[in-house]
């Protein structure tokens, strides 16, 4: 894992860095093959240059967001501002993370994809690429 994410979680309030510590443990498990940094503040892991997943602490809890979300059509993940394709859950405790249902959205992640990567350059049109 990237020093920086340790970084970002050494400044959490513990019961959310525990949430961090257990979402990055199944992350990492799960996309293996995903690059990790801190990115625009908060860990986000990357599928060839594209974010794919990434968590950052709100007021209200700590957000578990997958770039491509709507697209998974899952009960659980709330729709951003519609702009975009992503989607989201928000934690306040450990005891509300359901390890299969993010192991399901992070196979999802791999196969359902939006190209954030190009974005600028296609003039904030996104185009699917899985």
């Amino acid at each position: 894992m990237h020093p920086d994410i340790q970084n970002y979680y050494n400044t959490q309030e513990p019961e959310y860095k525990v949430i961090c510590d257990k979402l990055a443990e199944i992350i990492l498990k799960n996309l293996p093959e995903a690059e990790n940094k801190v990115w625009h503040s908060h860990p986000v892991w990357f599928i060839d240059g594209n974010p794919i997943v990434g968590y950052d602490k709100l007021k209200n809890g700590l957000r578990l967001m997958f770039w491509s979300g709507v697209t998974f059509e899952e009960k659980d993940l709330k729709p951003g501002t519609g702009k975009f394709k992503d989607a989201s859950i928000t934690y306040t405790s450990i005891d509300q993370l359901n390890v299969e249902d993010i192991e399901r959205w992070l196979q999802k992640s791999k196969n359902i994809q939006w190209d954030y990567k190009n974005i600028v350059k296609r003039k904030g049109v996104l185009e699917r690429l899985k």
